[in-house]
């Protein structure tokens, strides 16, 4: 008889996650890191084709199959559903990554209420209502626990076609980084995910605009030309890659994940442009002292201590 095979040992084996939008593109790459590593998950979609999709991929490689949960992440009742779901389903939520966004373009000085609402609606509110729905569970399953909120590049990097977009994902930043402060105290990571292409379907978001949105502002979707758009997409990471550098990143307790290599450049601009706008011009000492006691009071609350307003005067 031949030797039976040893247990493989995971490194996160019995823990759990949560990833919105998590059964195709980015999302389902993360879901496939996480679950190689060990996490059970949870993950929520809301087309009925790639949730089959997703489940055949778990079933064929042997995986235990996620609990999918149908989510529109604009629909906080139905969050607060899911949390309560996963709490029955699992007792404890490790790792939270708030995932699911659309990608939709054109010029912000024609844009209506509808375009401002529908953006910010999923990219930031969607983020805020993971946040609120499901960081009580978070904080329940205590230290080493880890939220991951998806940005993008355009969290830095503005463009002539992305202004909803791209002030969608600047809110995501500011709104992780002050997380990353708040949660330090209680022992549990925070990571802002900034992706650049990756081969994904995000482009054909504007194909599935919600009819309560239907009033843009934008042009007629020209469906040829934005297929055309999308191709450049097949040039991007493999979103299983981009899965891998958010593990690791959640496993170092990086603030900040960057998947992709190619923005020195831009990094560079940002920083040279942002000291020559600055006044060339003595600050007084009164202002100055202020600004010393931020910048303590955020190397306090990086390193775990609790700040309040007194700690900034």
């Amino acid at each position: 008889m031949g030797e039976q095979a040893e247990a493989v040992s995971l490194p996160h084996e019995g823990r759990v996650a949560f990833v919105t939008g998590g059964v195709s593109g980015l999302g389902f790459g993360i879901a496939r890191a996480l679950s190689n590593a060990g996490f059970r998950l949870a993950l929520s979609y809301r087309n009925e084709d790639y949730r089959a999709q997703a489940e055949a991929w778990f079933r064929a490689e042997g995986r235990e199959v996620p609990v999918f949960v149908r989510l529109d992440v604009t629909d906080r009742a139905r969050f607060a559903e899911v949390a309560r779901e996963i709490d029955v389903a699992f007792g404890r939520l490790d790792v939270l990554v708030n995932n699911a966004g659309v990608s939709v373009f054109g010029p912000t000085d024609t844009a209506t209420h509808a375009d401002y609402d529908w953006i910010m609606g999923v990219n930031f509110g969607g983020v805020a209502n993971g946040l609120v729905a499901l960081l009580p569970l978070v904080k329940r399953t205590g230290r080493g626990s880890h939220v991951v909120n998806v940005a993008s590049m355009a969290a830095y990097l503005s463009g002539p076609q992305a202004g909803i977009y791209t002030a969608s994902k600047f809110a995501v930043r500011g709104l992780t980084e002050s997380l990353r402060t708040n949660l330090a105290p209680e022992g549990i990571g925070v990571s802002l995910l900034c992706p650049g292409l990756t081969r994904t379907n995000a482009w054909d978001s504007a194909f599935r605009r919600p009819e309560a949105f239907a009033q843009s502002g934008f042009e007629e979707v020209d469906k040829e030309a934005l297929t055309a758009f999308g191709k450049a997409f097949e040039l991007g990471m493999d979103p299983l890659e981009v899965g891998e550098k958010t593990l690791r990143g959640i496993e170092e307790n990086r603030g900040l994940i960057f998947s992709h290599p190619e923005y020195a450049e831009d990094f560079r601009e940002i920083y040279e442009a942002s000291l020559a706008a600055l006044p060339d011009e003595e600050a007084p000492p009164e202002r100055l002292e202020i600004e010393r006691l931020r910048r303590e009071a955020n190397r306090a609350a990086a390193s775990g201590q609790v700040i309040s307003l007194a700690d900034l005067t």
